[in-house]
């Protein structure tokens, strides 16, 4: 009888153990602040924020339609040809547990308090912020704009960099950023005089003041919608100087309302020695190949139509991070390399292109393509009134003119490498 009632006790404690509690929004706020919160935060492209429980809760209904059917979180690279290391989409478990959640009438349970830093969507707040001294104006009069806005910084020694990132008080007006890292060591010249900004669409204003700036290149990245920041392992990155420039090149998307830009970088230091410089190449409109692009970039009206372009690597590469780019009339975008082996190696395909969701998409583990591996470039454009997104109805002809405005066209491929070591497979 004794033995008898030690059993069951033991059997009713392992059932206790093994039932799951009702989960509350403390459960699933990681899952909001990891997959939602880098978009949906004050200053960032989303129309709204998705880190406390108020921001959830009224819109609970609408969140499990949108997980449900797959259109947020938004991921448009294909997984099966290549995955990536900063891949958002929710994984079945997290989907059926917000599912749940909200099944359950979205309990709210212990209050939660989000460590969210400011400003930023890196795991820490900057070491470094820079910022143009005051807000920029963008009128509302429906035209695209191209600013370059220069950011002098003097520091008391080199830093390190981990992590970069793009700041923007409203990044809902930003069409996409390009910007460049300079270092100025003559401290005759004054990094901290002239113009904050120069209007590159003003022949009056083009960029001969700035370029006297240019002569000793550090660094270049960019950002575009739906991309967060750009970090590096442990022991790759790139070097700041203690005095120099930044050069923001800031595309801005047509609107109907006056909005005020404040724009700028975010830094992240590291004490670890930069053993593994990281580079940049830019494949195609803009960079190498542009000319090489076959048929020509021209996509006539009511069409849709498929380009090509093939580059050959010159020296062995290391690839940590893959950025494809293009316009409104995208359609699939896919990118492949072939070694001088005959090997075929996937770097991403997205197969529903979608201007408003791109991505610096990190590899998982980096991708060596040997000296003379060929690159592959295919997008396909829809020229058509089915193609919603196409800024003309009807359509009209679209090219490619070495320009960046939006309706133009774009086919580009970049790639942020390091060069390889005998030990990188």
């Amino acid at each position: 009888m004794k033995l008898l009632s030690i059993i069951t006790i033991c059997f009713a404690a392992l059932c206790l153990a093994g039932r799951t509690h009702a989960q509350t929004f403390a459960d699933v706020q990681p899952i909001f602040l990891s997959r939602c919160a880098p978009c949906h935060r004050p200053g960032e492209a989303a129309p709204f924020p998705l880190i406390t429980y108020e921001d959830v809760a009224k819109r609970a209904r609408f969140i499990k339609q949108v997980i449900q059917t797959g259109y947020m979180p938004p991921w448009r690279a294909d997984t099966h040809y290549r995955d990536f290391a900063n891949n958002r989409s929710l994984s079945r478990v997290e989907r059926d547990a917000l599912v749940k959640w909200i099944d359950a009438g979205a309990p709210r349970g212990a209050a939660t308090q989000a460590n969210i830093p400011e400003g930023t969507a890196y795991s820490r707040r900057p070491d470094l912020t820079l910022t143009i001294d005051s807000p920029f104006l963008v009128p509302g009069d429906d035209a695209e704009r191209f600013l370059v806005f220069k950011l002098p910084y003097e520091l008391p020694a080199d830093r390190n960099i981990e992590a970069v990132e793009f700041y923007c008080n409203n990044k809902k007006i930003i069409h996409h950023i390009n910007y460049g890292f300079y270092a100025v060591p003559d401290s005759t010249i004054d990094i901290k005089g002239g113009r904050p900004y120069i209007d590159s669409e003003d022949p009056a204003s083009r960029q001969v003041e700035y370029d006297g700036l240019k002569k000793n290149f550090v660094y270049y990245t960019g950002w575009i919608p739906g991309a967060s920041y750009e970090r590096y392992p442990t022991g790759f990155g790139w070097t700041l100087p203690k005095r120099g420039v930044v050069l923001l090149t800031v595309h801005y998307s047509a609107i109907g309302a006056d909005e005020h830009s404040v724009v700028g970088v975010n830094l992240f230091f590291t004490s670890k020695p930069i053993l593994r410089p990281i580079q940049i190449i830019s494949l195609g409109s803009g960079g190498v190949g542009e000319n090489d692009i076959m048929p020509p970039l021209l996509i006539p009206a009511g069409q849709v139509d498929t380009f090509n372009l093939s580059v050959r690597t010159q020296q062995d590469q290391s690839i940590l991070y893959i950025w494809p780019h293009m316009h409104y009339l995208g359609k699939e975008f896919t990118a492949w390399a072939e070694t001088p082996r005959g090997d075929t190696i996937p770097l991403v395909h997205i197969p529903r292109w979608d201007f408003r969701w791109q991505e610096l998409y990190r590899l998982d583990r980096m991708v060596r393509l040997p000296a003379g591996s060929v690159v592959h470039i295919r997008g396909v454009y829809d020229n058509t009134d089915g193609n919603p997104f196409n800024p003309f109805h009807p359509p009209r002809l679209v090219v490619s003119t070495g320009e960046m405005t939006s309706t133009n066209e774009m086919m580009t491929l970049m790639l942020l490498y390091t060069p390889s070591t005998p030990e990188d497979k």
